[in-house]
C-alpha cells in the first residue's frame, strides 16, 4: 500500500472524515485529499501528528513495503539494526545537535541501519544539515508509547556516500525521491551515525 492508501484506510477505520482530519491538523481538506491521492506528502510535523491520531508509526506510513504487524516487542540486543527497529516502531525520534554552544532538538522520522551503523536523512537546505557538518557529536532519543521505554543513543555522524545505503534508504522511504530528488539537484543527504553509547530503559 502507498502512504496515501494507508492514510485513507486508517482515517476511515477511525470514522474520521477528510474535513475532520484537516481541522485536527489545521490544514485544508484539499491537503488531506492530496496526501491520500499520493499527490503530496505531509511535512514531518504533520506526519508525527498523523501517526499519533491514527495510532501507527511514521515508518509504517512511509514504507510502502511494510504492513502493520502489531509486533511491539523490545529488541533482544541493542545493535544498530535493533535500535533502528525500536525507533521505527516508536514512529519518530528526537535528534539533538549543538552549534555554538547552544543545543538544538528536532523531531525526525526517517532512519535506516545495517550491521555497522545507523543512517539518518536530511535536506541540504535545512539548518540541521549545517549543524551536523559543523559538529558531528549528536544524541538521539525515542519513546515507545506501548512499552513505555526510551532509547538513547549518542555518537558521531559523517556524510555517507555509499550507493548501497542510498538505495536502501530510497527503497524504505520512496517519498524521498519526490521530496528531495529533482532533475537538476539532489537535496537529500544521508548521515552515518557511528554509535558510541546506547541504552534502552
Amino acid at each position: 500500500m502507498t502512504t496515501g492508501e494507508k492514510l485513507a484506510a486508517l482515517r476511515k477505520q477511525k470514522g474520521i472524515t477528510q474535513e475532520q482530519l484537516a481541522e485536527l491538523l489545521q490544514v485544508s481538506r484539499q491537503s488531506v485529499s492530496r496526501w491520500e491521492m499520493d499527490a503530496a506528502f505531509p511535512e514531518t510535523e504533520k506526519l508525527i501528528r498523523l501517526a499519533r491520531l491514527l495510532e501507527c508509526s511514521i515508518d509504517f506510513l512511509l514504507n510502502e513495503n511494510q504492513e502493520d504487524s502489531g509486533d511491539r516487542k523490545m529488541p533482544a540486543e541493542i545493535s544498530p539494526e535493533s535500535a533502528s527497529r525500536f525507533i521505527r516502531e516508536c514512529g519518530y525520534f528526537f535528534l539533538a545537535t549543538s552549534v555554538g554552544g547552544r543545543p538544538r532538538l528536532r523531531p525526525m522520522g526517517m532512519i535506516h541501519a545495517d550491521e555497522k551503523a545507523l543512517y539518518l536523512v536530511t535536506d541540504k537546505r535545512k539548518s540541521v544539515y549545517t549543524d551536523l557538518t559543523e559538529n558531528p557529536l549528536v544524541e538521539l532519543a525515542s519513546y515507545n508509547l506501548y512499552t513505555r521505554q526510551w532509547i538513547r543513543i549518542s555518537g558521531r555522524v559523517r556524510a555517507e556516500a555509499s550507493r548501497e545505503v542510498q538505495e536502501a534508504m530510497l527503497e524504505r522511504y520512496p517519498m524521498i525521491r519526490q521530496e528531495y530528488v529533482h532533475q537538476d539537484d539532489m537535496f537529500f543527504v544521508i548521515f552515518r551515525l557511528d554509535i558510541e553509547a546506547v541504552s534502552i530503559n
